[in-house]
């Protein structure tokens, strides 16, 4: 694994951990604050598989 594909790891998992505490802070269902996490994961996964190293 490269330095680059670490970081942007850390940054997501840092990001998608702010969005959640967001979520919880603005009295979201859970629910709705796992699916809202869940489809950004998603797309952060992909973006992690097609990045150049």
């Amino acid at each position: 694994m490269s330095a680059a594909t670490r970081v942007r790891g850390d940054l997501g998992n840092h990001r998608m951990h702010d969005r959640w505490v967001r979520f919880t802070e603005h009295r979201k269902r859970h629910t709705v604050a796992n699916v809202a996490i869940a489809r950004e994961l998603a797309g952060w996964c992909w973006s992690l598989a097609v990045m150049d190293d």
